[in-house]
């Protein structure tokens, strides 16, 4: 990755036409190709970027750009649409190139596969009664999460999210429809699990007749203290 601080200016042209005047910014430009310019602000958001495939290229100023302080002028293409991203850089403060090596990639703590396993673990977090068939139940389309049974023996389905949308919603009731089919499972009533349930998902899981259940990561892992909490 090259680091740039610079004096300058940048324009984009292309579906979007945008000008940001003179000023100091920071000037990305990684191994990907993208291109991006930061100011002192506006947090993780960049002020103007391009992203890949692209090319960039530095050209030589013109005679009435170098007499307006320009000293070097960079032009990022945009390969697939021609869009252009122009730098025009007045002084350069630091410029440093780095590897970074390959990335990992960002490891999440509480993701799927994590509540799926804890609640088979903790199935009477369901209700009373409840129990365990089996997790990654398979159907047609893909696996169901948890498979179970409730106090009177019917057959419960669990899809879980760790927020959950009304296509999850939509997933779980493809999966209902089939599992209704199988005369060994139905009925099959579902419950729709997720540590946040968005408002529009919860109303078309309980007009579908699917319960929603809502999951505290931290206490399902034994984190939740409730002595070092107010209520």
């Amino acid at each position: 990755m090259r680091l740039v601080i610079a004096k300058c200016s940048v324009d984009y042209a292309g579906r979007l036409s945008a000008h940001l005047p003179v000023a100091t910014r920071l000037l990305l430009v990684k191994a990907d190709g993208s291109v991006l310019v930061h100011s002192d602000s506006l947090s993780y958001k960049p002020l103007n970027w391009m992203s890949p495939p692209c090319t960039l290229a530095q050209v030589d100023p013109e005679q009435a750009q170098l007499d307006a302080g320009v000293t070097e002028i960079w032009k990022v293409t945009q390969a697939k649409t021609a869009d252009m991203l122009v730098i025009s850089i007045h002084e350069i403060l630091l410029d440093s190139t780095h590897d970074l090596g390959i990335d990992p990639g960002l490891q999440k703590d509480g993701v799927e596969s994590d509540l799926q396993k804890l609640l088979a673990e903790q199935i009477e977090l369901l209700g009373d009664g409840y129990h365990l068939v089996r997790r990654e139940h398979m159907t047609a389309i893909g696996p169901v999460d948890i498979l179970a049974k409730d106090a009177t023996g019917a057959s419960v389905a669990v899809e879980i999210k760790r927020r959950g949308d009304i296509d999850g919603v939509e997933q779980l009731t493809r999966y209902l429809e089939l599992m209704n089919r199988d005369p060994h499972l139905a009925p099959v009533v579902g419950v729709f699990a997720a540590q946040e349930i968005k408002p529009q998902a919860r109303m078309l899981a309980q007009d579908r007749g699917i319960r929603c259940l809502l999951l505290d990561y931290d206490a399902m892992r034994g984190m939740d203290d409730s002595h070092s909490r107010l209520f």
